[in-house]
């Protein structure tokens, strides 16, 4: 069994998925606490040749709660047409609108103010889209001490899951001990996306930008060969 662990965001870059595609389960932090300016209810997208922030906005409230106990703002109901006027705009002449487009407007469509469900039901419409088959397990279903913190709470979520290997992006390769993993029998491997780059209309390539991007300019075939260029390390 080989789980990876990641917190939700809206509309992730492509090394998500391939982490996500590299797992038989990938489990989604719904009990952590949502963290301004990062990527949970934001991404970029490409607007006029640069990138541009899409935005959820959220219901003014506590900086301690969790981001399963964040709403979405009233006047989401009129900023979710802007966002999707604001996306049409910018991709209506890309070569994969027509089919990727459906997709990102029933995710934004969505009639649901709770931000983590909000978010998860995108995350599973893009998993079935780029048909992906990793299930996805929400982290407060998980039968563990959920007060632990960083790499004992990894671990102890692997023991629970079973797991004999865990993936971890690369950016967290000073976090976590691979000898503390051992002691648990479970292997410790990094992924690192591959330079990907692809046309982007006639523009300077931008690199790292939502999902949403490289779905407007590939294939869902040539997206799944994409989803495999990584390396273990």
């Amino acid at each position: 069994m080989t789980v990876a662990i990641m917190q939700p965001y809206l509309f992730p870059y492509i090394g998500y998925f391939q982490l996500m595609n590299a797992v038989d389960e990938f489990v989604i932090y719904d009990n952590i606490k949502f963290t301004k300016k990062g990527w949970i209810n934001r991404n970029r997208i490409l607007v006029n040749g640069i990138d541009a922030y899409i935005t959820l906005p959220l219901k003014n409230d506590s900086d301690f709660l969790d981001v399963r106990d964040r709403h979405l703002a009233d006047s989401w109901l009129a900023d979710r047409k802007k966002m999707l006027n604001r996306i049409t705009e910018s991709y209506k002449k890309s070569p994969f609108f027509e089919s990727a487009f459906p997709v990102i407007e029933q995710a934004i469509l969505f009639k649901e103010s709770n931000l983590f469900k909000f978010i998860f039901h995108s995350l599973e419409l893009v998993k079935e889209y780029l048909n992906i088959e990793t299930k996805l397990i929400i982290s407060s279903a998980i039968s563990i001490d959920h007060r632990l913190k960083a790499e004992e709470k990894v671990i102890a979520i692997c023991k629970d899951r079973r797991a004999t290997k865990y993936i971890n992006p690369i950016g967290g390769l000073n976090l976590y001990s691979s000898r503390n993993f051992e002691k648990e029998n479970i292997t410790l491997e990094f992924l690192k996306p591959d330079d990907i780059i692809y046309p982007q209309f006639k523009d300077d390539f931008i690199p790292n930008l939502s999902i949403i991007d490289l779905m407007m300019f590939n294939s869902k075939e040539d997206i799944k060969d994409i989803l495999d260029l990584y390396k273990r390390l």
